[in-house]
């Protein structure tokens, strides 16, 4: 069975400021990143579909110690955002410093942006991977 949405062509889109997901056509949920069935119904017939890219942020996590191939870019925010369509994705934080991020910025908006990884040992190449910068609080 081949994937609706593959991460490659995920990727590109995010390269370009698009963020792809998928709707199912079966119960209408929605789901970014990309999988290979519907996360609510199991479903297979799918739809990809373009997400606005804004949203509120959940929860958060300041990393200190990078992965091995990117220890120069610790310390970093990851958020987790529930984006307005529904689905939650992960993606660093860019315009707050890390060591002025609190509790303060949940709930905050952001919208996404991108960043383009190349390969390390963890990885199959060169991918953009999401972004967020805050742009009003609630």
């Amino acid at each position: 069975m081949k994937y609706k949405l593959d991460f490659r062509t995920y990727s590109d889109a995010l390269k370009k400021n698009q963020l792809l997901g998928l709707k199912c056509r079966s119960c209408g949920n929605i789901t970014c990143p990309p999988t290979m069935v519907c996360r609510k119904c199991a479903s297979f017939d799918q739809e990809v579909i373009q997400l606005s890219g804004t949203g509120k942020i959940k929860t958060f996590t300041t990393t200190y110690v990078a992965p091995m191939g990117r220890e120069v870019e610790a310390p970093y925010t990851i958020v987790m955002v529930a984006l307005d369509e529904g689905p939650w994705i992960s993606g660093n934080l860019i315009d707050i410093d890390p060591a002025r991020v609190d509790m303060n910025i949940i709930g905050c908006w952001v919208m996404l942006g991108n960043k383009v990884f190349p390969g390390d040992c963890y990885s199959s190449g060169e991918a953009a991977r999401p972004l967020f910068s805050t742009v009003r609080n609630i």
